[in-house]
């Protein structure tokens, strides 16, 4: 078990992570216009793999157990699909609109731990997610009014696919940061997406132009860095505690969204983002409350 830190330490590591994140998302989707989704986190990972790698076993570690090969296996899986989801809309919508939309998942957790867990769900945590559901909607309508073009519609759709696979996500990486060194989670992380990307590159790969590796290998750099940051801060602090800091990524995308791509954020995108977090907010509460208070 790591050593505790404070809170206020844990949640700024956790705010650079994010940080580093948001700038990789960037940087994905501008080698995504390039080389497509696929090719991009194909060998972002592969270059990760390298990175983490020689970080990893710099050390000489020991091979994990059982146990944390499961989890890494199981994250790794999951995080497959949810880059690929979110990426594919990322390049389909501006990236604070993209943000936004995974707000939702902390309360997606709350549905898969009634779902999966058998947790009873109070209506303070029901009226939660039906205003951040509402938020939900008024960002899709205002991003894709006045374009009848499908793709506004698709891309939205994979981000909230994407969201539904972080909820579960959240859960994973406080587990696999209790069970291995963030040197571990992140040669891990990459290890898993390479070999699930890699069962497609027969028939998907392509080797990409000497001017694309260094975006490439900038994006595996970031997503490190994040990935050793998250690690750390989830591994001495509740995930609980940290999951505020995800809410810092949606000034980032703007940010970088406005400096790369030239997005402007719309009043729709703010004001549902303000729902979503507000929902947020709500649940939270209404998890900490006392069973007989959270059904008042």
């Amino acid at each position: 078990m790591p050593k505790p830190a404070s809170l206020p330490t844990a949640f700024g590591v956790a705010l650079l992570g994010i940080a580093l994140f948001s700038a990789m998302d960037a940087v994905v989707k501008g080698s995504s216009f390039a080389i497509g989704v696929y090719n991009t986190l194909l060998w972002r990972s592969v270059a990760g793999v390298v990175l983490a790698g020689a970080l990893h076993f710099g050390r000489r570690p020991r091979w994990p157990g059982p146990a944390a090969l499961r989890v890494h296996v199981a994250r790794g899986s999951i995080t497959t699909i949810m880059a690929f989801l979110f990426f594919w809309g990322l390049v389909r919508v501006p990236m604070a609109q993209a943000v936004a939309l995974t707000f939702i998942a902390p309360l997606l957790s709350l549905a898969l731990a009634a779902v999966l867990l058998g947790e009873h769900v109070g209506r303070r945590a029901i009226l939660a997610s039906l205003v951040a559901f509402a938020g939900v909607l008024v960002i899709a309508i205002g991003g894709t009014r006045g374009t009848s073009e499908p793709q506004a519609w698709e891309g939205t759709l994979a981000i909230i696919g994407s969201a539904l696979c972080y909820a579960y996500n959240i859960v994973l990486m406080r587990r696999q940061a209790l069970q291995a060194d963030p040197r571990e989670v992140a040669f891990f992380s990459h290890l898993v997406l390479t070999i699930l990307f890699g069962l497609a590159a027969p028939w998907l790969a392509i080797v990409p132009a000497p001017a694309q590796w260094s975006p490439i290998l900038l994006a595996a750099l970031l997503a490190t860095g994040s990935l050793l940051l998250l690690s750390w801060a989830y591994a001495r602090a509740p995930a609980s505690r940290l999951s505020a800091s995800e809410y810092s990524g949606f000034l980032w995308a703007s940010l970088f969204g406005w400096l790369v791509f030239g997005e402007t954020v719309g009043l729709a995108t703010m004001a549902g983002a303000v729902l979503i977090v507000i929902g947020c907010v709500l649940a939270a509460r209404a998890a900490q409350a006392p069973p007989e208070a959270a059904e008042l």
